[in-house]
């Protein structure tokens, strides 16, 4: 089989710089390069943060994104592409920046088969985040 690695996650928003701003103040991403797909009538971002990137678009007449794609266990019943999740070794440190940050907390889970939280973006796309201590 041919060797791959991952490259990176994609979300549409209604606003790339509202994006670019908050993938930065939440997260930490820094913008990496923006670009035009006219066939798609769309402008496009790439943040990076280490080895990390996210493509963020901004579509003319694109929807919102549904309410049932809002939340981890309502989205579950929707065929397609869910959700991008990130490791982090603290779960309630993360919690504490973000609720610092303002960001919107859609659910946290501390279960037998692991904690971890989602966030949503400035535009309601859920991002997991995964407590994965060391050791």
């Amino acid at each position: 089989m041919a060797e791959f690695t991952f490259h990176h996650g994609g979300v549409c928003v209604p606003s790339l710089d509202e994006a670019i701003e908050w993938y930065g103040r939440v997260l930490g991403f820094e913008e990496e390069r923006r670009f035009q797909i006219p066939p798609a009538k769309a402008q496009v971002a790439f943040v990076r943060k280490g080895s990390l990137r996210f493509e963020i678009f901004e579509v003319e007449g694109a929807a919102p994104v549904p309410e049932d794609r809002k939340m981890p266990d309502s989205d579950l019943r929707t065929n397609g592409n869910k959700h991008v999740a990130f490791r982090i070794e603290d779960l309630d440190v993360f919690i504490a920046e973000m609720e610092e940050k303002q960001a919107d907390i859609a659910f946290v889970v501390r279960a037998q088969f692991g904690s971890g939280c989602f966030i949503r973006d400035c535009a309601g796309n859920l991002i997991e985040f995964v407590e994965e201590p060391n050791g």
